[in-house]
């Protein structure tokens, strides 16, 4: 009975530790508003409307009747950069971002940085268009939190406004901001408070070519590709199927490209690898095709030249797009889903190309005979 009571006293701590836990976050939470401001910010930025909009950022936020801003943003702080910008179309791209830090020497920081890009040569400092007056900025920190301060003077009322929000873990050097760590864009209600997550990133598009560049170059290519050298006896069933799979597949991919160029143009994503490698995959595509139409006669001399041409060019094209792939699902931040379906899909092929290629060369050894060219 002892050891019973013993667990069971165990277990009520246990409990009761767990609840003050759940109380003490929840209390944090809601007092994200409930805080009182530094000191130094008390004077020029009380009594403003205070709400908490991405993780552990809030908002604090004050109107008046000459269309001056007065904003606080703060946030959970130990090094780095912290910013918010203004955004006309809801893209980082073309936004105007203030963004404050802490030096290395200890100095706060705040300037305004126009976004024209996303490399660090793209991101200007003391450029933009938002109208402020510098004397009006302040960063702070305290309690391991920061506090960015500042005003800003609109010719009209904001009410729906397009919000991007970001945070870096290295401190700029020479106002030169590195890449983020992590970043957020919504629309933000002015007037009620309230924050809703921005339409405006063509969340449409980037699906569509993702997924019909995975259905081209993932599924249907390395199909086709399967079929014309492991099923060559099946003559000449093999050869339609190869022809047919690959040319759906390539004008699908080249669907793909199309909605990929649309993306490019909308948020100008600088990305030069995965760029690069879609270029050279779809050049390679275009060959392959003329490659169809070019085709010599099983006789001709040059028969074997094509052949080695037309297989060794569609087998890079298909490793570099499934690399491709790859680099696109992870710089496009797709959700799991993406990365284990595509990777389930591309160990089935695998699987099934060692398994083809072994039973391939065992009857290659029994028959000592050559393939058939086609």
């Amino acid at each position: 009975m002892g050891s019973v009571a013993r667990a069971a006293g165990v277990a009520a701590a246990a409990a009761l530790v767990v609840v003050v836990a759940l109380a003490s976050v929840a209390t944090a939470q809601m007092e994200s508003c409930n805080g009182e401001l530094p000191p130094v910010l008390a004077a020029n930025y009380s009594g403003l409307a205070c709400q908490p909009v991405w993780n552990n950022f809030v908002l604090r936020y004050h109107q008046d009747k000459n269309n001056v801003l007065r904003v606080v943003l703060s946030t959970m702080y130990s090094t780095g950069w912290v910013g918010i910008g203004f955004s006309r179309d809801g893209l980082m791209i073309g936004s105007s971002a203030m963004v404050g830090w802490i030096g290395k020497k200890g100095l706060p920081h705040i300037r305004q940085f126009a976004l024209r890009g996303k490399t660090s040569s793209k991101v200007v400092v003391d450029r933009g268009f938002l109208v402020s007056n510098d004397h009006d900025h302040t960063v702070v920190v305290q309690q391991a939190k920061i506090y960015l301060a500042f005003q800003l003077k609109f010719s009209y009322r904001l009410t729906h406004q397009h919000i991007v929000m970001a945070f870096g873990n290295s401190i700029p050097v020479k106002n030169k901001l590195t890449r983020h760590q992590d970043k957020t864009s919504f629309t933000f209600d002015f007037t009620t408070g309230k924050a809703s997550v921005d339409g405006s990133f063509p969340y449409g598009l980037r699906r569509a070519h993702g997924a019909l560049n995975v259905f081209a170059w993932g599924v249907l290519m390395p199909i086709g590709a399967i079929l014309a050298r492991y099923f060559r006896r099946m003559d000449p069933l093999w050869f339609y199927l190869h022809v047919g799979l690959q040319f759906v597949g390539f004008i699908i991919g080249l669907a793909g490209v199309v909605a990929g160029v649309a993306l490019y143009n909308k948020v100008q994503a600088d990305i030069p690898a995965h760029r690069g490698l879609g270029i050279f995959v779809l050049f390679l595509g275009i060959l392959q095709v003329l490659a169809f139409f070019l085709r010599p006669s099983p006789d001709s001399k040059y028969r074997k030249y094509w052949n080695w041409y037309h297989h060794w060019a569609g087998r890079l094209a298909l490793f570099f797009a499934s690399v491709n792939i790859v680099l696109g699902i992870h710089v496009g931040g797709a959700d799991s889903s993406w990365k284990i379906g595509y990777g389930f899909n591309l160990a089935v092929i695998l699987v099934a190309v060692i398994a083809l290629e072994f039973m391939l060369w065992t009857r290659w050894s029994k028959n000592s005979t050559p393939t058939p060219t086609y």
